[in-house]
């Protein structure tokens, strides 16, 4: 496995699978090797480009809360849902590893090294362009549907318990950004 990935992704060592870790981290490592952008970019910059540049919140920041809070809720609900709702440990985390995966084609850096979406951006987001990547590199689908069905494309079809969790641990640290109510 990849130093530079494992850096970027200690919660890669949570996926007992070791086929499944290594094929996730595999598909980081392409996508780095096809991206403009660098780890350090990853540390740097906002994790939507949404919310203006002055936003904290890097991309790793984010992905990584996102991953914690997915792990979080899976194991809940495996302790508390006796088994009628069971949450795949090693697919959800892979899954959320690689929800935004697909961002390093979709953003390019523009003149002053801030992250904007790129031409192959705008014709194909980060859920198609991860699930490309990720079955280039043998993902099974169940971590592909995460992947395609973490962002707003996915209200379109059925999701898995996993992608639900993914979904919602994205969603509920991005969108109180966007539309809060402050009092």
């Amino acid at each position: 496995m990849n130093s530079v990935v494992l850096d970027l992704w200690p919660e890669l060592e949570w996926i007992k699978d070791e086929e499944l870790k290594e094929k996730t981290a595999k598909t980081w490592e392409l996508a780095l090797e096809r991206s403009v952008l660098t780890p350090d970019d990853l540390r740097r910059i906002p994790f939507t480009l949404l919310c203006g540049p002055d936003l904290k919140v890097t991309f790793m920041d984010h992905k990584r809360s996102v991953v914690h809070i997915a792990r979080d809720a899976g194991n809940k609900i495996n302790e508390f849902y006796h088994g009628e709702l069971p949450v795949n440990m090693d697919v959800l985390i892979s899954g959320a590893i690689l929800a935004d995966v697909g961002k390093l084609l979709e953003y390019v850096l523009d003149d002053n090294n801030k992250a904007v979406q790129g031409n192959y951006g705008k014709y194909l987001r980060h859920p198609f362009s991860g699930v490309s990547i990720a079955e280039e590199c043998g993902l099974p689908a169940e971590v592909c549907h995460i992947i395609a069905t973490h962002a707003g494309e996915g209200n379109m079809v059925k999701r898995t318990t996993e992608a639900f969790v993914v979904h919602h641990a994205d969603f509920m640290t991005f969108e109180p950004f966007k539309d809060r109510l402050k009092i």
